[in-house]
């Protein structure tokens, strides 16, 4: 197969292979997104939402988890790692949008990233999940996939990011970035899998007898 030809199979099996995506994080509503894929940075989906039901019984909002002692946020968030770090971000953003947004998560990605402790992938995350815009958040998998898949050549996670928007069509970016996980996860998997194994990597690559060389993000 060509780019073109792998670009268009890759999109109809992932499309077949999971055709609704949800997304992984539990939450209520933007806040609660925001601050769950904060606390997903080098943690799995699943401590995170074994973790945030106790945080967003205390608060579901801004204006309530800036009413929180940083102690409390710290004792319930500490699992996911980077607590410290991550437990003053959520205290600190969630007073910047009381203060300068009225308590409500700005649909805006400049504003995103602009708070403490959200870079450009949780921004992307939210505007894409939250509000329907147009992202396409790269993590690990799908930086390690598209790399395999031979649809960049992986030297950062922007020049990823920015190659697969050229590749795939606008109105599949918010879908294709979950399903392209969801598949790193149960089928290319980094240990399961490195190129020469899975459907997709088969498929694309037949004659593959070696696997290829993937940067890390």
């Amino acid at each position: 197969m060509n780019k073109t030809q792998r670009v268009a199979y890759i999109d109809q099996r992932l499309n077949q292979l999971f055709p609704d995506p949800a997304v992984p994080l539990d939450h209520h509503n933007p806040f609660t997104l925001l601050v769950a894929v904060l606390l997903s940075a080098q943690c799995t989906d699943e401590r995170v939402n074994k973790v945030t039901p106790a945080l967003f019984k205390l608060a579901k909002t801004a204006k309530a988890m800036s009413k929180l002692e940083l102690q409390t946020i710290d004792s319930i968030v500490r699992p996911c790692g980077l607590a410290p770090r991550k437990a003053t971000a959520i205290l600190g953003l969630s007073k910047i949008l009381v203060e300068s947004h009225g308590g409500q998560v700005p649909p805006d990605i400049v504003a995103l990233e602009a708070l403490p402790g959200v870079g450009h992938k949780t921004a992307s995350v939210v505007m894409a999940q939250a509000f329907g815009e147009s992202a396409f958040p790269v993590d690990t998998h799908i930086h390690r996939l598209a790399q395999r898949w031979k649809l960049t050549n992986g030297k950062n996670v922007v020049q990823t990011e920015n190659d697969l928007k050229r590749l795939f069509a606008e109105d599949r970016w918010n879908q294709l970035h979950l399903q392209i996980i969801f598949y790193g996860r149960t089928y290319c998997t980094a240990r399961g899998c490195d190129g020469t194994k899975c459907e997709i990597c088969t498929s694309c690559f037949p004659e593959r007898k070696r696997p290829p060389k993937v940067h890390k993000p």
